[in-house]
């Protein structure tokens, strides 16, 4: 298999057969960062990554981060995507605003286990910059440094995003429990169900 570097090179040389393979090697990668917080409009926030992606190929300067560097893209196509979609665009607020707060739907993501739809609904519900750091680096597998550069953050802001995220879902997860019958959710099942769910 052709190497990234290797194929973004041949991209920027004018090989569109290269960079149809690099990007679609990240395809499913950009489904599950849009699957639970704008699954409705999916198509078009992957065409507009895409697209963006085509237009500054000559921007990446690693090819060995190629993921960082598409998945900082999508980050950006969802943040203009809900500040249109904000009743006042001006105040939309990642650090206050949840997917739930803009879209109170069920989400559509599709889950094996009652655990790993609390999981994913309580997701929804917390500010967007929390969700957005706890499904990159649980679900996409970065590392704090790789998410601070996807978010355009310093790596300080993601360590106590994780914390504070961590903290909101947990309470989330606690209150969309319908009994006390299978216990109160803690910060290892958070762990456990994260990594469940990013491997199905």
């Amino acid at each position: 298999m052709v190497d990234e570097v290797k194929l973004l090179q041949a991209w920027r040389a004018g090989d569109t057969a290269a960079g149809a393979d690099l990007i679609g090697r990240h395809t499913e990668l950009l489904v599950r960062f849009f699957a639970n917080k704008a699954a409705d409009v999916m198509d078009d926030l992957l065409q507009a990554t895409f697209l963006r992606c085509v237009e500054s190929r000559d921007a990446v300067r690693d090819g060995a981060k190629f993921r960082s560097y598409l998945l900082t893209i999508a980050h950006r196509e969802l943040i203009a995507h809900f500040r249109r979609r904000s009743r006042d665009n001006d105040l939309f607020a990642p650090e206050a605003t949840s997917v739930w707060d803009l879209d109170p739907t069920p989400s559509t993501v599709v889950v094996d286990r009652e655990e790993q739809r609390l999981l994913a609904e309580g997701l929804r519900r917390i500010p967007l910059s929390f969700q957005l750091v706890l499904e990159l680096f649980y679900w996409q597998d970065l590392t704090a440094p790789e998410v601070a550069e996807v978010l355009e953050v310093p790596e300080g802001t993601v360590r106590s995003r994780l914390r504070r995220g961590r903290e909101l879902l947990l309470a989330q997860m606690q209150s969309l429990r319908a009994a006390d019958v299978h216990g109160r959710p803690s910060l290892d099942d958070l762990e456990r169900w994260a990594r469940s769910l990013r491997e199905s």
